[in-house]
């Protein structure tokens, strides 16, 4: 399993967008739920903050290594998924990556994600900023 946590800059200006589509996803909560199985996503969560002036959002996944890139879904909420990121996420400031450290997970929990080893999903730290940009997709 792939565990991630990425934090993506918000562009100026585009906080109330970011306000409405949140709003939206949350209204078409049934609909996201079904776009996790082809992507093999066993959890998605986003979360927001603010940090200084800039304003960011942050996600953090866990994700089967088989699963389908949100480019090839067939799924309207994806098309808007990406258009809000061509629109509201500053793509030149890149997506800042943490390390997964440790996890802990109650093995009933692990069973129903079919989790055998959560252990292994852990990386050595690197001591150094990891940024995703365009280019590393």
């Amino acid at each position: 399993m792939k565990v991630e946590l990425t934090r993506l800059r918000i562009k100026p200006g585009k906080s109330s967008r970011v306000d409405e589509w949140l709003k939206m996803i949350n209204e078409r909560i049934d609909e996201a739920v079904a776009t996790l199985d082809r992507e093999g996503m066993k959890l998605e969560v986003i979360f927001r903050e603010l940090i200084g002036e800039h304003e960011y959002l942050n996600w953090f996944t866990i994700q089967d290594e088989t699963g389908e890139p949100i480019e090839t879904s067939p799924f309207d909420l994806d098309r808007e998924h990406r258009e809000f990121g061509e629109e509201c996420i500053d793509h030149d400031h890149g997506g800042y990556e943490s390390q997964p450290q440790v996890i802990i997970l109650p093995p009933q929990v692990a069973a129903a994600m079919k989790w055998r080893e959560p252990s292994t999903s852990t990386v050595k730290y690197e001591q150094r900023e990891i940024v995703r940009t365009r280019d590393d997709d």
